[in-house]
């Protein structure tokens, strides 16, 4: 039970913390100053839409998202959510792919070897089809949470910096509604692949409120650190490179492979939601969908890893808010229709 709870809970984890979570811009782009509350809203309302969401999922025994959708918006609204689901894990999964691209331009490299490198391992990966990311996520995220925590604690300790000195201070409490309702869209993709999976309510449990907690804990320590380091952000594509630039090039380096696969677990993610939803369409193997689907993302990397953020994110933070507002009240409008 508490082997499959973090099997799940890594899952989670590892199809949001992408290259705009775990680089720092995402964050930035939502929170900021006057963010504490902001943070901590969205991890009891992440917790309790990764609940729901597997709880439909687990109930439907689905295989893909589309039995999910329609329990959670309703059967009128799930064409139009079932369509924006498809062009959200497309766009962002693009977003992931010029990400891997961007870190490798921080070591002077051509952005097109960072592309082609995650293209092929998502392939590779695929090749076992969901059990190979699964598996994946159980044996990297441990450590690139592991390394991103140390890593924002330890600039905490050298920069003095107070982490709840600014708790009075909560004007942009708002931010939760926006940056919880852009994560779930494809956390619906992904944990409605797998309600086939799910065994018990206690793995639901286990999965759903440690996500919530970890990310929230990681949220409000690396939203601290942005803040002391705000006026230099702007000349990063990357905001994480700002605060490793204080230490040794060891660590850069260690933290910028964590940092790619942070990128392709979430990549991974999207073309897991992808490839699940538009099998039933095509007579054609996993791997080949995969394939295709890598291909047609590629020549949209090149509008840019900082601006495919700031241009999309906040548009499908407030086209989500429905979902997200669903998800909440769902206990409660649930048992009005039964």
């Amino acid at each position: 039970m508490l082997r499959a709870g973090l099997k799940w809970m890594f899952l989670i984890i590892g199809t949001t913390i992408g290259a705009g979570y775990a680089s720092g811009r995402e964050l930035w782009q939502f929170f900021g100053h006057e963010s504490g509350l902001a943070i901590l809203l969205f991890a009891v309302f992440f917790s309790i839409c990764c609940m729901v969401i597997m709880y439909v999922s687990h109930k439907h025994e689905s295989t893909h998202y589309l039995p999910v959708l329609r329990d959670i918006v309703g059967k009128r609204l799930s064409k139009f959510y079932d369509v924006m689901i498809f062009f959200y894990l497309f766009s962002t999964t693009v977003v992931m792919i010029a990400g891997s691209g961007a870190t490798g331009q921080a070591f002077n490299f051509s952005k097109w070897w960072g592309i082609a490198i995650i293209v092929i391992a998502l392939v590779l990966l695929f090749m076992k089809n969901i059990n190979g990311l699964l598996s994946m996520n159980q044996l990297i995220l441990p450590v690139l949470l592991g390394g991103l925590i140390f890593i924002l604690l330890l600039f905490t300790i050298d920069q003095e910096l107070e982490l709840f000195s600014h708790w009075h201070e909560q004007r942009n409490w708002t931010a939760a509604f926006p940056f919880t309702a852009l994560n779930i869209l494809p956390l619906i993709a992904v944990l409605g692949a797998i309600g086939d999976k799910v065994k018990s309510k206690s793995e639901i449990l286990i999965a759903s409120w440690g996500s919530g907690l970890i990310l929230g804990g990681i949220s409000f320590i690396y939203n601290n650190s942005l803040i002391q380091i705000a006026d230099e952000i702007l000349l990063y594509e990357i905001p994480l490179f700002a605060i490793l630039k204080h230490y040794p090039f060891e660590i850069l380096i260690f933290m910028s492979i964590m940092l790619w696969f942070a990128i392709f677990t979430t990549a991974a993610a999207g073309v897991l939601g992808i490839v699940t939803r538009i099998q039933e369409y095509f007579n054609q193997s996993f791997v080949f969908l995969v394939v295709i689907t890598l291909l047609l993302m590629i020549p949209l990397t090149t509008i840019g890893f900082s601006q495919l953020i700031s241009l999309i994110y906040p548009i499908y933070g407030i086209l989500n808010l429905y979902v997200l507002t669903r998800l909440l009240i769902f206990p409660l409008w649930n048992k009005l229709e039964k």
